[in-house]
C-alpha cells in the first residue's frame, strides 16, 4: 500500500533523472532503509553489548525529550513520548516515506545451544549440528530448553511490565519464524499479555524470517502440517510449502545471499502492512542480517533478548536490481573434529582419511549410544 502511493508521489522526480541511472542494473519499485539513531541504547557505539540487558534499560529506550513533545503538559512516560514523536515523523513525512518501529526478539535457548555449549563450537559446527541430535536428545528443528523457556516468560513479564507502567505501545503485528524454537517463543511471550481485542496476538509464520539456511539440522524446518497443528490460530503465510525446500544439508547460504534473502522479506511486510509497531520473532544470525539491511551498527543478542529499532522506509521508483548470490557447498567431518580453523574455507580440521571434510550428508546417520550425553541436571537434556 505503501508503495503504490510513494510510486505515484515520487514518479516525475525519478523519470526526469531516469538518463542518468544504471538502468541495466536497476528494478522498478525499490525500498530503502534507514536505521533512525539517537533514540535506543543499541544505536549507540559506546554500549557494552556483552553486558546489556533490555530489561534493566525500558527496552534501551534512551530518556531524552523530542520535538513532538515539546510544550505539552502532562505526565507522559518515555514510550508515550517516544510514540508522539514516531507519530509525528509518519504525520509529517512525504508520501514515499514511513517509519515503523520493529521489535526483533531473539528465540529462547534450544537444545541446539545448549549442545553447542556442551560440546564446543569446532565439534557442534563441524560435525554434531549435521547429526539430528545425540544418543538422549533431538536438536533438529530444535525445542525450547527449560531454560529458553524461563527466559520466553521473562520477556512475557517485561511485556506485561512496559504495558502497565510504561504504557508502552502495543505491538500491532507479529511476525514469526516458521522455527519451532521461535513459534514457541513468540507464544510464551505474548499469548497471555492485556492486548486489546483490536491488535490480537495472531502472529503470521514466514519463511524468509529463519534462521541463516545451512547444512546445521537445527535450522531444518518442520512442515507445515506440523506448524498448523501446533498452533492452529497462527496465519501461515501461503508461501510457505508443506515441506522445507530451501534445506538441503549440503549447501549454505553466505551472508550476502541471507542478506538479500532478509531485505525480500523486510519488503514484503513494509510493502503489504500499514501498521507501525511490528514485533519479529527470529534468531541470532537473522536478526543480525535484519540489521544490516536497516544499516544499524552490529548488535548481537543473548538467547530471549530483545532489540527494538526504529526505521525509516523510503519508497523509490527505481533502485538497484535484486541480487540473488550463490549458496556455497558446505564440508564437514564423518567424526568429531580434530578442531577448525579460521584460517580455512570451512574451518573444519577432519580425522581420518577425511581431513579436509566432507559434503556427503550425515543427519540420518545412527548415533552409537555409546556418544557422549549431557551431564545430569544440564539444561534441556
Amino acid at each position: 500500500m505503501y508503495c503504490s502511493i510513494a510510486l505515484a508521489a515520487t514518479a516525475a522526480a525519478a523519470l526526469a533523472s531516469a538518463q542518468t541511472f544504471n538502468l541495466t542494473n536497476s528494478t522498478a519499485g525499490y525500498i530503502n532503509y534507514t536505521t533512525v539513531t539517537g533514540f535506543f541504547l543499541q544505536d549507540e557505539a559506546t554500549t557494552n553489548v556483552t553486558a546489556f540487558d533490555y530489561t534493566a534499560t525500558n527496552f534501551g529506550l534512551i530518556n531524552r525529550t523530542y520535538p513532538a513533545t515539546t510544550g505539552l503538559t502532562g505526565n507522559l512516560t518515555q514510550w508515550q513520548k517516544f510514540e508522539a514523536q514516531v507519530n509525528a515523523l509518519n504525520a509529517n513525512a512525504p508520501l514515499d516515506t514511513a517509519y515503523k518501529v520493529l521489535f526483533m526478539g531473539r528465540h529462547g535457548e534450544g537444545y541446539h545451544n545448549a549442545a553447542q555449549t556442551y560440546y564446543g563450537t569446532p565439534a557442534w559446527k563441524c560435525y554434531w549440528a549435521e547429526l539430528n541430535g545425540n544418543a538422549t536428545v533431538t536438536w533438529a528443528d530444535a525445542d525450547l530448553t527449560p531454560a529458553g523457556i524461563a527466559q520466553a516468560e521473562v520477556a512475557n513479564a517485561f511485556w506485561q511490565h512496559e504495558i502497565t507502567y510504561q504504557h508502552i505501545p502495543y505491538p500491532q503485528s507479529y511476525y514469526t519464524s516458521p522455527l519451532t524454537r521461535c513459534l514457541k517463543t513468540a507464544n510464551i511471550t505474548f499469548s497471555n499479555l492485556d492486548l486489546p481485542g483490536y491488535y490480537p496476538f495472531i502472529p503470521t509464520v514466514r519463511e524468509l524470517f529463519r534462521e541463516s539456511i545451512d547444512i546445521h539440522t537445527c535450522d531444518r524446518r518442520s512442515n507445515r502440517t506440523y506448524i498448523h497443528n501446533l498452533f492452529p490460530t497462527y496465519n501461515i503465510d501461503p508461501s510457505l510449502t508443506e515441506s522445507d525446500e530451501l534445506w538441503n544439508g549440503v549447501t549454505g547460504e553466505t551472508s550476502a545471499a541471507q542478506d538479500a534473502r532478509s531485505k525480500k522479506v523486510l519488503d514484503s511486510v513494509f510493502d503489504s502492512d500499514d501498521h507501525t509497531w511490528i514485533s519479529i520473532t527470529s534468531h541470532s544470525g537473522e536478526i543480525a542480517s535484519i540489521l544490516r539491511v536497516l544499516g544499524h551498527q552490529t548488535f548481537s543478542l543473548s538467547t530471549g533478548a530483545v532489540i527494538p529499532v526504529l526505521v525509516e522506509a523510503k519508497f523509490l521508483v527505481m533502485g538497484p536490481a535484486p541480487s540473488s548470490p550463490a549458496y556455497t557447498t558446505s564440508t564437514h567431518c564423518a567424526a568429531p573434529p580434530v578442531t577448525s580453523l579460521a584460517t580455512l574455507s570451512q574451518g573444519c580440521v577432519c580425522s581420518g582419511t577425511s581431513v579436509g571434510g566432507i559434503t556427503t550428508p550425515i543427519y540420518n546417520a545412527t548415533v552409537s549410544t555409546a556418544a557422549p550425553s549431557y551431564p545430569t541436571g544440564y539444561y534441556g537434556m
